[in-house]
């Protein structure tokens, strides 16, 4: 009997990748659930992941911690035995703020959050997918407009993402792994409440050409399509999910 795929999505208790979660396990996959310290939501996605018939794994895990990265995947290997994608979803925003008030500190935690796991996870899943997988990067537009005043730390950060994106793809494509991206723009999830301006996408919609906000189940129809065998002919290539941005 074939096993079922099984998807790693990195920060998925909440927003695009708990949508992205739900996603994956309508179309069969079982799924692997890491929250680095959301207990409560992560177990929640879960039940909802295990309702449509699949299998869910909770693991914690700071994914910018190189241990902990190790830990995460000899989890998934000792409960799965195999791994077919690799979501690297896990990201921080800080407060807006220009450049001159930020400090060395925030910037640090910014890169290493969002650059550092994505290069650790990305290692290991390629060490798992040698007949061939998938791995698909969340950036963001910021990466292109650079949030100036806001938040150009997580803009450089996703900056970085885009240029991963690119160059593991080449690295790996011999391999039969492929490697995508999906540029989110003003998505409605908690992050932007992080950052302080919990009604951001609400004030600068009306700014994009569609005129609305985005919905999490949106950028998590983009990623799956990337994973997918529709995508097979796809790597080292970008979804924009931003509404014209």
């Amino acid at each position: 009997m074939t096993r079922p795929p099984v998807v790693l999505i990195t920060g998925s208790s909440r927003g695009i990748g708990a949508a992205t979660a739900l996603y994956f396990a309508k179309q069969g996959y079982d799924v692997c659930i890491n929250y680095k310290s959301d207990l409560a939501s992560a177990q929640l996605v879960a039940s909802k992941v295990k309702s449509l018939g699949v299998r869910a794994q909770v693991i914690k895990a700071d994914v910018s911690k190189e241990a902990d990265v190790l830990a995460l995947f000899s989890q998934i290997d000792k409960e799965f035995g195999q791994l077919d994608v690799l979501v690297n979803n896990a990201g921080i925003l800080k407060p807006q703020m220009p450049l001159l008030d930020m400090n060395a500190e925030r910037i640090n935690e910014v890169l290493t959050t969002n650059i550092t796991s994505a290069f650790l996870c990305s290692r290991e899943a390629v060490k798992r997918m040698g007949n061939g997988g998938s791995i698909v990067n969340v950036s963001s537009a910021a990466a292109k407009t650079g949030s100036p005043n806001e938040y150009i730390d997580y803009a450089a950060s996703k900056g970085a993402i885009d240029t991963l994106t690119v160059g593991l793809a080449k690295e790996v494509a011999s391999k039969g792994i492929r490697v995508n991206s999906v540029r989110p723009g003003l998505i409605y999830t908690d992050m932007h409440s992080d950052g302080g301006d919990k009604n951001r996408v609400d004030r600068l919609k009306n700014k994009l050409p569609l005129g609305r906000g985005d919905k999490p189940e949106e950028v998590a129809a983009a990623i799956y399509f990337l994973a997918s065998s529709d995508a097979a002919f796809t790597t080292g290539s970008f979804i924009d999910v931003a509404g014209g941005l």
